[in-house]
């Protein structure tokens, strides 16, 4: 038998597997990984501290640039967070419009990072393309709705920028028209495809026991079987009022990670609906008039304390930490990031396995590195 040594190599921090400027130190055995450790912080911008420095809605267009895929998301976290430790309420309305731009995101982030994810398995562009086209069509409502594709900036503190303008709702009923096809002929693409479930199946488990341990949350912690959810443990803004069940996986390896994020699409679709239904009959406008002015928005200084406001973004639970003295700008201002803590498990997720599985079980996880490093 042929006789080899271990070896340490770098993958990265500059690499189009690794979805970012991220590095791994990598120990293999011949093509056997024996461990690997993450290295961060190449794209640290001092988002925390800078955070400290600003008002409360100066921070808000710089949320966009953590996830940027899913700014609108962001937007939510950070609201949430100043409303409850300002007392600020929101219009029924705006609550809508809220959830129906936080589930549309869902599905744009699922579509595109399933597609990546089988890139990374050697599927080269094809599935990528079926994932894009969708997040072009909800890239254009998002455009129409806050003037941005992507660095939205649509939310403000008591509601959001401006309401929906008139031709937002048939633009977005015919795009309704066309998901229900788009998953089942992307699962059907995909869920059965030999190279898909070979390369999948049983590859970068995560067992439920240690991804509780390691505060893993979002689709990651699903697929590994357990049911924890943001918007059914905490329910805010007006999620209580809507009908969806949280999707889960039973073993934890990539392919369970897959059939999650396919079946969360159709739950967002299902709350998309409730929502176009419900409406025409809320209350209240796009704002808290109280806070409709930029000016109220600028001055706001919430009372002395500390909170912290939690979402459940497409890749997990993305929370804000704020501390008030009471003046114009936060005493601390804390992200806690679902990439980051997603993908501090990534040594044990690839032990054992071969070096071409790192960057499938990496693109299973769903990182975006503005995020990671803050």
């Amino acid at each position: 038998m042929l006789k080899t040594e271990e070896l340490q190599i770098n993958i990265g921090p500059q690499h189009p597997s690794t979805h970012g400027v991220f590095r791994l130190i990598v120990r293999v055995d011949g093509e056997t990984i024996i461990d690997l450790k993450p290295v961060f912080g190449y794209l640290h911008r001092n988002h925390e501290q800078i955070g400290e420095v600003s008002t409360y809605i100066q921070m808000m267009p710089f949320t966009d640039r953590l996830d940027y895929f899913n700014s609108m998301a962001n937007n939510f976290g950070l609201a949430l967070a100043v409303e409850k430790l300002a007392g600020i309420e929101v219009p029924q309305r705006a609550n809508y419009i809220r959830v129906l731009m936080a589930e549309l995101s869902r599905i744009l982030n699922h579509a595109t990072a399933v597609a990546f994810m089988i890139n990374d398995m050697g599927a080269w562009q094809t599935p990528l393309a079926f994932g894009m086209r969708e997040r072009e069509k909800i890239l254009d409502l998002f455009e129409m709705a806050s003037g941005a594709r992507m660095m939205c900036n649509y939310f403000r503190f008591g509601g959001l920028v401006r309401d929906l303008p008139a031709e937002f709702m048939p633009l977005l009923k015919d795009l309704m028209k066309g998901l229900p096809t788009f998953f089942d002929e992307f699962e059907r693409l995909l869920r059965e495809n030999e190279i898909l479930r070979v390369r999948s199946e049983g590859v970068g488990i995560l067992p439920k026991e240690l991804a509780a341990s390691y505060s893993v949350t979002g689709p990651v912690l699903r697929a590994s079987g357990i049911a924890y959810d943001v918007r059914k443990a905490e329910p805010y803004s007006v999620y209580n009022e809507l009908d969806f069940d949280v999707p889960i996986g039973s073993i934890g390896d990539i392919y369970d990670r897959f059939l999650v994020r396919i079946e969360e699409m159709r739950q967002s679709y299902r709350i998309v609906q409730q929502v176009i239904e419900r409406l025409p009959d809320t209350t209240g406008g796009h704002i808290n008039p109280s806070m409709a002015s930029i000016g109220k928005q600028k001055a706001l200084k919430p009372p002395v304390g500390d909170v912290y406001g939690r979402v459940e973004t497409p890749k997990g639970e993305l929370g804000f930490y704020l501390v008030s003295d009471g003046s114009a700008r936060p005493y601390r201002y804390k992200v806690r990031a679902p990439s980051f803590i997603n993908l501090t498990p990534l040594g044990d997720m690839c032990r054992g396995h071969k070096v071409a599985d790192v960057v499938v079980i990496l693109g299973s996880i769903d990182i975006v590195l503005g995020e990671v490093d803050r």
